[in-house]
Parts: structure tokens; sequence; C-alpha cells
């Protein structure tokens, strides 16, 4: 056997019987491990050795994959293997802009949403509740908010030799009125006494006051049949429907939700399943998206509910609902299965979560799933492409455990007992092979179907020693379209 061996898409990979596969390493084989392996002219070294079997030489398909420059996903509801090609990391963009406060950065990149039409750099965004954090009495931690005025915004941005560029500041704010501040704007503080976190002032001494309108935005998505966005809310769990003038005009929530508190400039539509009203604290609707044709509209949960209690706290299984956007009533509900944690190094299931989508069709959707750590430390940084062709619609189906387990109780196997078939993925980029520094890539983008784009959320330096804002948006090239 010669002692090279060019790599091509026809070589012999694995031995597969029906839909499973057989690991080389339990092959009767010899190994192979004086090969050298060329991809493209380039030396390269497969993370395992080939096996030698009656002169046919077989190399692990993730090890080859890996070694070519492709990224490999494994579907085992489905027996498949998808190969995809990596990107090449274009352009890296900071955000230099004057402190809130006294230990306050500005803050955006918790959502990020390019409009058709506007010129390929420059998007909208968002930043979340306001600066936030946790303050120990007694015990127990209490929630702060060094900026109670703070005001949610909508943030036209341009990205420009390698900085960001504030464009314009859209305050969110009512027609009418808000009791909580005596004007037209709103808060980011908690809507609900009871059943949100109670929001304390920056010493955590005093009790601030609720605010039936106030938003912890987070997704962002355009729709321009009206011209108008919708915001992805952590709190109700909620979809706001807003003006471009940042006005808000409706709220999409939880069966249910209306009676828990009143805020009539605002009409609350009923229309999400009552079983979102389990959401975790902080861990509500993290994403949404619309379909290039105005006719459906995705909203994504950051972690599983809490269906029936904290007990799901680890389930793998993260809720996407589609929503008609004439009617606003939810046509389907899937249930995307996050990555396996006993695969990573000390990381629980509930650190990790969805963060951004981008609805590219009907069909097809970019989730942005990460885990909680950032720099060295990180193992998850991901964005998916997944396939909803045939993924089941469990709309309705698995929402109360009277009538057996729920979906956030079942384990993988009772998936596949009940015959539901998640929606499948492939990984479009690996954020931590690129080195990417920060832990939440907050914000996602797609333009011209192959420039793929990300932009962190700093949580407005809260607890940072550095002197750098700490946003930092990326862009990629996908050697191929996502259409």
């Amino acid at each position: 056997m010669n002692n090279k061996w060019l790599m091509a898409a026809t070589a012999a990979l694995t031995l597969t019987v029906g839909t499973n596969v057989i690991p080389v390493n339990a092959l009767n084989g010899s190994p192979a491990e004086q090969i050298t392996y060329t991809n493209n002219g380039q030396v390269v070294t497969p993370s395992s050795s080939a096996v030698d079997i009656d002169g046919r030489l077989y190399l692990p398909l993730r090890a080859l994959s890996e070694a070519s420059g492709k990224y490999v996903d494994w579907d085992e509801f489905r027996g498949s293997v998808a190969l995809t090609d990596k990107p090449e990391l274009t352009g890296k963009y900071k955000l230099n802009a004057p402190n809130l406060n006294e230990g306050v950065k500005m803050g955006i990149g918790s959502s990020l949403t390019h409009i058709p039409g506007d010129p390929d750099n420059v998007f909208y965004s968002t930043a979340d509740r306001g600066p936030n954090g946790e303050v120990e009495v007694n015990g127990k931690n209490r929630r702060t908010f060094p900026l109670a005025t703070y005001t949610p915004s909508l943030y036209k941005i341009q990205i420009e030799k390698g900085e960001i560029k504030i464009l314009e500041q859209i305050p969110l704010k009512l027609n009418g009125t808000n009791p909580a501040t005596g004007n037209d704007r709103i808060t980011g503080l908690p809507n609900i006494k009871g059943r949100d976190e109670v929001p304390f002032d920056v010493k955590a001494e005093k009790e601030l006051a609720y605010d039936p309108y106030g938003l912890d935005i987070e997704g962002l998505a355009y729709n321009p049949k009206d011209d108008t966005f919708w915001i992805s809310d952590e709190y109700g769990p909620s979809i706001v429907h807003v003006k471009r003038d940042g006005t808000l005009i409706e709220r999409i929530v939880p069966k249910g939700w209306g009676a828990q508190v009143s805020a009539p400039l605002v009409p609350a539509r009923e229309t999400l399943p009552a079983v979102y009203n389990k959401l975790r604290q902080n861990r509500g609707a993290e994403a949404v998206g619309i379909t290039p044709d105005s006719k459906y509209m995705f909203m994504a949960m950051q972690s599983p509910l809490r269906s029936p209690d904290k007990s799901t706290d680890n389930s793998r299984q993260l809720r996407i609902i589609k929503l008609d956007l004439a009617t606003l009533q939810p046509v389907a509900e899937y249930a995307y299965v996050a990555e396996d944690a006993k695969q990573f190094n000390n990381l629980s299931q509930s650190d990790i979560v969805i963060s951004d989508l981008v609805v590219v069709n009907e069909n097809t959707l970019l989730i942005d799933e990460r885990d909680k750590n950032a720099g060295d430390k990180a193992q998850l940084k991901r964005i998916y492409a997944i396939d909803l062709t045939n993924a089941s619609n469990i709309l309705g189906k698995y929402d109360d455990e009277k009538a057996g387990k729920t979906l956030e109780q079942m384990t993988i196997a009772e998936l596949r007992a009940n015959g539901i078939l998640p929606p499948s993925k492939r990984t479009v980029l690996d954020g931590v092979q690129f080195g990417y520094p920060y832990e939440k890539i907050e914000g996602l983008s797609l333009v011209n179907g192959n420039t793929l784009v990300i932009v962190n959320d700093n949580d407005f330096g809260v607890g940072s020693t550095s002197s750098d804002n700490g946003t930092e948006l990326w862009t990629f090239k996908l050697p191929y379209s996502i259409k």
C-alpha cells in the first residue's frame, strides 16, 4: 500500500449495516498510523488513525471530515450524517461608545436583524432589560437595577472600518402614559409581582415598582409587509409588535397571562399555549423570526419549560413555535433537541441554551446554540441550520403530565417511542474553533444567503474590569448559499 492517501469524496469512510454505524476500532484490522494525509496539497492530521482491512483503508468519518475542513453532524433520529464546509472569517468590528453611567457600559447585541433593501453593512439590534445584577442579602440574592429608568430601545447600527457605529436609537414607548414612569416610555423592570424576580435598587435595599409594560427584549424580527418589528420578550414570555418609531402595538402572551396584570395600552392576545407560563425566570422567549413572505413567525424559548416543574431544568428539549402571522394563532410546535452536555467537560445540561434564530424560509431556520462559558472555557458556540420538513408537529400534545410525560420530561428514547421526530440540524459555524472570546453570542443575521453575522451581548459590562465596551460583531462568508 502507498504511504500516502489523497482524501477524496469517493474514498471509503466507514462500514455501515442498515442505520448502525460500525466504529473503526471495532473492526478487525491493523492501525495504519504511518499514512500521510493531504487536503488541497496541505498536510493534515486526522484526530483518529485509519484501519487497514484486507488492503482497504477505513477512516472514521468525523476524523476525515475534520481533517478536510468540514463540519460533521450525526443525526441519531434519522441515522444520517451531514457534512458542511466551514466558513471564512471576513471581519471583526467593535463598539466604542460612552458609558451609560459609572460602571455601566453602553449595551447592544441581544439581537441582530438585516432589513431587505438596506446596505449590507446596516443592521438593527437591541439590548435587553437594562443593566442589572445580583446582591446577596441575608443569604439570598436580590435582583438589582442600577438604572431603574433605563428605556429598552431599538438600535440602527452600521459596521465599517472595524467599528460598530450607532446610527439611530429608537426608545420603546406607549401610546399613552405608563403609570410606572409617568410618561410614555417603558422600562426593563419586571411585570408581575409574585411571578417575576423582585426588582431592587442598586444597593438592594429598596424594592422598586413593577412595570406592567416592562420588557426584557431579546430577539428582533422585521415584517416587510407592514413595515413593523416583532420583539421576543423573556418576561412574558411574549412577542411584542412594535412600530418603526418604537410604539408598542400589541403583545402575544400565553393563555391566562392577562389575568395576572393590567396593561390596557398594549392589548394582550392570549394565543400562546398556557404551558408557556411555566417558564424558568429569565429564560423566556429568546428568539423570533419571520419568513421572507411574511406568512409565518417563529419563536424559540431560551431553555426548557418547567413542565411540570423545575425538575425539567436539565431537559434537552427546547420549544420552537410557529404562528400564522395573519391570525397570530399557533399552527405548529417543534421539539428542538439541544446538544448533550455529557459530551463536554463540567457542563450542566441547563447551561446549554438557544440565543437567537434566523428564519430563512418556512422549513429552514438558523439556530444559535451556546453554553454559559467564555474564552478558553467555552465549548459550545454553534450556529446550526435546522430542517423542519419532516419534524413532528407537537402543538398541544405533550403539555400536561396528567396525559403522560410532558415533552420536557422525556428522554431521547421516549421521544423515539412516542414517534417525536425533532428537526434535523447541521453545523454552519463553530465559534469555538474560531476563538470567539465572549460568552453570549446573542445576535445572529444572514445577509444575501451567504454572509453570516454574529454579535455578543456585553450585559452592560456589569462586573467587567475591562476598559473596552466588550461588544464585538464578526462576519463570515459561507462557501455556499442558504436560501
